[in-house]
């Protein structure tokens, strides 16, 4: 069965949650199989406390914006039967998940109050700082170095910055981005000086050609792809989708 995830960011109300912070907005996306699903979850929460003026030059979701807004309390059988079960995928996940944590002590749900016991989490500024030692690595400069565009990204806000990070785990866990079929490409990828990236005549073989020689795999080398996709589905968090699609296919 295909792996589901769940893309997710909060605002709040200021840091850190031990000085009473509360959450104000919670966004999530929902991939399956590596692919956007286009199911979300996003609310905006009255904190029952004021935000902090630096988090709001932050996010900018002032606190009269709030007032009518539901409490966490309102919601949160919805949010955890959203998440129930799924990767979380998060950027600096010990935040959020601090919080949501602190969200569920405080109704009373203790059996809720570590949501590592119900999802897995991959934190992707972990894994962001593993794949690029001493370098930035905030969301805003992940975006850069993949080419996700976040134009639209003035302010923080919960559900526009899961989706961006949606974007930017696939395109960061996904290997190669682009795909040019032009042949005469001075880097190889179709888009270097010189570069023809029109349609070119087909050429047809002969029919009396030498047939291709088959080499098949040794069992040595079934081995090695074994334990090189293993690395993979390890370092991507996820199997790769054809491995996914298989076991989906098996078990239909």
């Amino acid at each position: 069965m295909a792996t589901r995830s769940v893309v997710l960011d909060t605002e709040t109300t200021g840091m850190p949650v031990t000085d009473g912070h509360r959450i104000i907005e919670i966004g999530c996306v929902e991939l399956i199989g590596r692919r956007l699903t286009g199911r979300h979850f996003h609310v905006y929460l009255q904190p029952d406390r004021e935000s902090d003026e630096g988090a709001i030059g932050v996010h900018g979701i002032t606190n009269e914006f709030l007032v009518g807004k539901p409490r966490f309390a309102e919601v949160a059988e919805e949010f955890f039967e959203f998440i129930k079960g799924a990767q979380l995928i998060i950027h600096n996940a010990a935040f959020d998940v601090g919080f949501i944590n602190n969200e569920f002590a405080l109704m009373g749900q203790h059996d809720r109050a570590d949501i590592t016991q119900h999802c897995s989490i991959l934190d992707t500024l972990l894994m962001a700082r593993e794949r690029h030692p001493g370098q930035r690595n905030s969301l805003d400069a992940l975006c850069k170095r993949y080419g996700v565009d976040n134009s639209g990204r003035e302010l923080h806000g919960a559900l526009l910055d899961s989706e961006i990070l949606a974007d930017v785990y696939l395109t960061m866990t996904g290997g190669q981005t682009s795909l040019s079929l032009a042949g005469n490409a001075s880097d190889g990828n179709g888009s270097g000086e010189g570069a023809d990236n029109s349609a070119t005549e087909i050429r047809r073989l002969p029919a009396d050609r030498q047939p291709t020689r088959i080499i098949r795999a040794s069992e040595d080398d079934m081995a090695r792809h074994v334990a090189r996709m293993e690395a993979i589905a390890k370092s991507a968090g996820a199997p790769a989708l054809w491995v996914q699609l298989a076991e989906a296919e098996a078990q239909a």
